[in-house]
């Protein structure tokens, strides 16, 4: 009579089960970080693009709501102030202007003082693009970021604005550019049009408004941040009345 055994494993093909077994789990393991490596980069690029998007779409509807209203310059806790100016601030690093539409309530809110201003971005990677928002009170609010006082090449009358400053509740519209500028549109009658680097007539407002701007390093997988050109339609000329209400 044969004598039964009862089948088994081996040692031997016990190591090699669970060799493979480690080999599958590094084997997923890499793939799972591989995927969550993917998915990181994706939302990065995805943030980015919507950044950039978002930043278009603010500077569209802040100079879409342009405001042709006026600051008495040099006003003073006291009242008074010197006589009315229009307010508007455009050099190549700074401009200042007044609209209806603003970042918390949108083209709901309150009118604005808008600085949009350039600045060295961190970790000396080119500049940034940083926007400020004040509340428009009326001519005497608005007089307090200005001064009265003579053009250096015209001698002509005009406001003098304080450098803006960086707050913790500025927002920045685009980081880590190369350059980022402004240039404004003269459209004077029977003259030709031309851009500006600086605008200094107080006798009207520009025709239109161009941020030039180029990101520090070019990403094909990303949406670069693209010059802006809007149009102003004021439907009032510098020394015309305009009510906000």
């Amino acid at each position: 009579m044969k004598r039964r055994f009862d089948l088994g494993m081996t040692l031997i093909e016990v190591l090699i089960a669970v060799t493979l077994v480690s080999l599958l789990s590094v084997g997923m393991l890499f793939a799972i970080r591989a995927g969550l490596t993917a998915m990181d980069a994706s939302s990065r690029r995805l943030g980015a693009n919507r950044r950039s998007s978002t930043a278009q779409r603010v500077l569209e509807q802040q100079v879409a709501g342009f405001l042709p209203v006026l600051a008495r310059c040099g006003s003073s806790p006291m009242g008074g102030g010197e006589a009315l100016s229009p307010f508007f601030q455009g050099t190549p690093g700074v401009m200042r202007f007044v609209t209806r539409y603003s970042l918390q309530g949108a083209s709901r809110g309150m009118p604005q003082i808008v600085e949009l201003f350039v600045i060295p971005a961190a970790e000396s990677q080119g500049v940034r693009l940083v926007v400020n928002e004040i509340p428009y009170t009326g001519p005497a609010g608005a007089g307090f970021l200005c001064a009265p006082g003579p053009d250096p090449e015209t001698g002509a009358e005009t406001p003098r604005f304080a450098p803006p400053r960086p707050s913790p509740q500025s927002f920045v519209l685009a980081d880590k550019l190369r350059y980022c500028r402004f240039v404004y549109l003269e459209s004077v009658e029977p003259e030709p049009e031309r851009w500006l680097p600086l605008w200094r007539r107080a006798d009207r407002w520009p025709r239109a408004i161009r941020i030039e701007m180029a990101p520090v390093e070019a990403d094909l997988t990303r949406i670069p941040p693209m010059t802006f050109t809007g149009l102003i339609r004021p439907d009032r000329q510098p020394k015309e009345p305009y009510a906000l209400y």
